[in-house]
């Protein structure tokens, strides 16, 4: 005669709690050996060439910038900039083989000079100096690293290989064949608060709101209260639009610190 019903669901528990076990005898055996080495959150998978070459165009790295690579497995983003674009490079990893991998690289190119390998903790590295930084990270890595990156000089770009930063909108996505994305980011100036406009003779007050490179606000023009639309951010070029005396005006300007200089004969102090 057959197992009974309930039976057979007892059978199946024994079976999974011997597979669950099985699993984490496993796991524990992994853990073990993974202690000889330093814990890496990211397998090493390769970005292909084509990938690195649109990153760093994107990216217009330029002769003479800083580019660190984070993540950088056997060194290609740094030494490609250093070879095509003449940028000075550092590149880190934990994985000691892929340490080993990019020396190598570095001195197959001849690129000695111009880009440093360094086997340290990417939540650890000064990356202030950067103009550049280039990413192949898991997202939840990037949003850890993503309030660091923000603290950047506006104006800094930022490259990532499939994988985004969640709620900050990137200025670029492209989808190269066959499937690899690819993301931009522009590190904007910090603007939000209130600001002192003059415009020839009018003067107003604008309090922005920022989200990442996006404005919104309100301005005191006249003693009347007018949205701020259109506003945004590209690292410290900064453009908005509001309604001046019944008129819409576009302000476009540059972030310095606590003045934006306006073209167009305007400028902003911030206040307070």
């Amino acid at each position: 005669m057959g197992q009974t019903f309930m039976g057979r669901l007892q059978a199946a528990g024994t079976l999974r709690n011997l597979s669950v076990g099985l699993a984490l005898m496993l796991a524990s055996a992994g853990t073990a050996a993974a202690q000889d080495g330093p814990r890496l959150d990211v397998i090493f998978v390769p970005t292909p060439m084509h990938v690195v070459d649109r990153m760093l165009e994107l990216a217009e790295v330029k002769k003479g910038e800083f580019l660190i690579d984070l993540g950088s497995g056997d060194g290609r983003i740094p030494v490609t900039a250093a070879k095509k674009y003449g940028a000075r490079g550092l590149g880190v990893d934990l994985d000691p083989d892929r340490i080993k991998e990019a020396h190598a690289n570095v001195k197959k190119e001849n690129v000695g000079d111009m880009v440093e390998i360094r086997q340290q903790n990417l939540f650890e590295t000064d990356i202030t100096k950067a103009d550049v930084i280039s990413m192949y990270l898991l997202t939840d890595l990037n949003l850890r690293l993503r309030p660091k990156l923000l603290d950047l000089k506006p104006g800094t770009r930022l490259v990532s290989h499939a994988f985004s930063m969640g709620d900050w909108i990137p200025e670029r996505k492209e989808t190269l064949a066959p499937r690899y994305d690819v993301f931009l980011w522009i590190v904007p100036a910090k603007v939000e608060g209130r600001w002192d406009v003059q415009r020839g003779e009018k003067q107003f007050t604008v309090e922005f709101k920022q989200k990442y490179q996006m404005l919104e606000g309100t301005a005191q023009v006249n003693g009347k209260t007018v949205p701020v639309q259109n506003g945004r951010l590209r690292g410290k070029d900064i453009t908005f639009d509001v309604e001046v005396e019944g008129q819409s005006g576009t302000f476009r300007g540059e972030v310095d610190g606590g003045i934006i200089k306006g073209t167009a004969g305007w400028q902003a102090k911030r206040a307070g």
